[in-house]
């Protein structure tokens, strides 16, 4: 099977030849630079700069080598412009808080507060407010909130909407060519093509805008979600509309090529529970979840995935409801998030694309073993009768050991047949 075949039967609910692996492909599957550094250094592929992809959660790019050598089957497409609104060329070197050289847009302008931490600027233009900060002791940007002063006799929903517009013809070329370019690796391509996030926490505080209006606070916005939901379905009636109106001009443009869609990234749990109650989320988000999964599946071959943290049990079936294809990240470390009994109870309805290692605790504090031990037990339960995808508990994180990275990489492989790498 090809990598394609591969993703694809997978997320038919049919076995494949043996596990697909994603890494890279979305913003919440992903690998900090700092490891794919050590992942290169490791196979003796020869330093270059890492680019970042990614620079709020600082994941950097995978190129086919290390694609090649890691067995990975997925191919990510994002936007032309990265989360802080500024565009993906023109790279240059960036020495990082912990002494490596990577690459980093042209407009990736910063600067030092007085406490030594990074600050960085939406598109770019330092004469606006920073939108985000990395401390000197991180390895990520964190968004700074702008929040206004809200007058509930003055809101106006435009101004929750600045950030969702019809899609111009420049981007419409590049998601052609991109999504084209990717075509050639033989991987699946998996599209980010953004605007379809209902409430997302992260996209918030529009770390891209100058000078956000609406709600920006992430406190204000949890508690709008029970004091203002008439002004949040007006939000997300309009954000639903055009952004059914831009994934429709993309696919007459380059729809065919994709094989799934990053649809919406809206973390509803935490550790122990959830950000909202079932019928709340029925309520509020599905709404338009439906509306945009239905529209997706009446016109496209696409599949949906949905990424939400935590503890999820109770909503997952809403989900399943509202039309989407594949959940990640899988927290199995979570309340209620046993994965025999998620196998068993979900597994023929919704692909577990992660879940393959807890990131928390053992990928990141275990011993290799125990690294081993565990893929080798995630692997056992998602994959039977289909419909899994191997990827971490969210992206592997900057201080990871590396041996343990090696370790659980070579444990799927085990599980697949394959030789250690």
């Amino acid at each position: 099977m090809t990598s394609r075949e591969r993703i694809l039967e997978t997320l038919s609910h049919h076995l494949p030849d043996r596990i697909p692996v994603d890494f890279g492909s979305t913003p919440v599957t992903g690998i900090h630079v700092r490891i794919i550094d050590k992942l290169r250094d490791f196979f003796g592929l020869g330093w270059k700069p890492v680019k970042v992809t990614e620079p709020y959660q600082m994941l950097g790019e995978m190129d086919d080598e290390l694609m090649d050598i890691l067995g990975i089957d997925t191919f990510g497409v994002t936007g032309r412009k990265n989360m802080f609104g500024i565009e993906n060329k023109d790279w240059k070197p960036f020495r990082t808080f912990w002494n490596q050289e990577v690459l980093i847009p042209g407009e990736f302008n910063t600067m030092f507060d007085e406490n030594g931490d990074l600050l960085i600027f939406p598109e770019g233009d330092i004469s606006v407010p920073p939108s985000g900060k990395m401390p000197k002791a991180s390895y990520f940007f964190d968004a700074i909130v702008r929040q206004e002063p809200i007058d509930d006799t003055k809101m106006n929903v435009e101004d929750n909407l600045e950030e969702f517009g019809e899609i111009s013809n420049e981007d419409l070329s590049y998601w052609e060519m991109a999504i084209e370019d990717a075509k050639r690796s033989g991987r699946a391509i998996i599209a980010t093509f953004g605007g379809t996030a209902i409430g997302d926490i992260a996209l918030v505080p529009a770390v891209q805008l100058r000078h956000p209006k609406g709600i920006r606070d992430i406190a204000e916005w949890y508690m709008s979600t029970l004091m203002r939901t008439d002004y949040l379905h007006q939000v997300f009636s309009r954000q639903t509309d055009i952004a059914l109106s831009n994934l429709d001009k993309i696919n007459r443009v380059a729809g065919g090529n994709v094989d799934v869609v990053f649809l919406c990234g809206t973390d509803l749990g935490t550790q122990d529970t959830q950000f909202c109650s079932p019928e709340l989320f029925v309520e509020l988000y599905y709404p338009y979840y439906k509306k945009m999964n239905d529209w997706i599946h009446r016109n496209t071959m696409w599949k949906t995935f949905k990424h939400s943290c935590g503890a999820i049990e109770p909503l997952l079936q809403h989900f399943i409801d509202a039309g989407f294809d594949i959940i990640n990240p899988v927290q199995i470390s979570a309340a209620g998030m046993n994965p025999e009994k998620l196998k068993n109870k979900y597994g023929n309805k919704i692909v577990f694309w992660g879940g393959g290692v807890d990131t928390q605790k053992v990928l990141s504090f275990g011993t290799p073993a125990a690294v081993e031990e565990q893929v080798l037990q995630m692997c056992g339960i998602f994959s039977k009768d289909g419909g899994f995808v191997f990827n971490t508990v969210h992206n592997i994180q900057a201080n990871t050991p590396i041996e343990n990275v090696i370790a659980m990489f070579n444990a799927v492989r085990k599980f697949n047949g394959i030789a250690a790498i």
